[in-house]
């Protein structure tokens, strides 16, 4: 797509032009002006930047009065307890067989304060013959 543009683009300043924006020249444009294509991940795609503006400046104000040992965050993140390394050092002459990974996973909730001093014990939504989302404390997690 971006090469069909550049053709067009081209086309439309110079009729005569032999202009031709093969996969070379796509790539030399993309060095020559620190190009790359990532891939989109995470929830950051869906933040309204706005918001976050308003609250960075209204939250030193909130918290004022509070210490750092009285504000508390906690997220959740999912644990893939059987999946494997995806990637491995190998010799070049080597062949290098995967496997279809494990999707086999549980919810993990952590939390602690802003100082690091207080942190909770790790907490896990299990799988159960009955599922009925069961809290279960990660002993060894902590």
């Amino acid at each position: 797509m971006l090469q069909q543009k550049a053709e067009d683009f081209a086309e439309g300043l110079d009729s005569n032009s032999e202009f031709k924006a093969s996969n070379d020249w796509l790539e030399k444009c993309k060095k020559r002006h620190n190009i790359v294509f990532l891939k989109l991940c995470g929830e950051s795609a869906s933040v309204d930047v706005s918001s976050c503006e308003v609250w960075i400046s209204e939250l030193p104000f909130l918290l004022k009065d509070c210490k750092a040992d009285d504000a508390f965050n906690a997220d959740e993140t999912e644990l893939f307890f059987q999946c494997l390394p995806n990637k491995t050092a190998a010799f070049k002459d080597e062949e290098c067989h995967g496997g279809k990974q494990s999707k086999l996973r549980v919810l993990v909730l952590l939390a602690s304060n802003q100082s690091g001093k207080e942190k909770f014990p790790s907490l896990m939504i299990g799988r159960s013959k009955k599922p009925r989302g069961s809290l279960l404390k990660l002993s060894h997690l902590q």
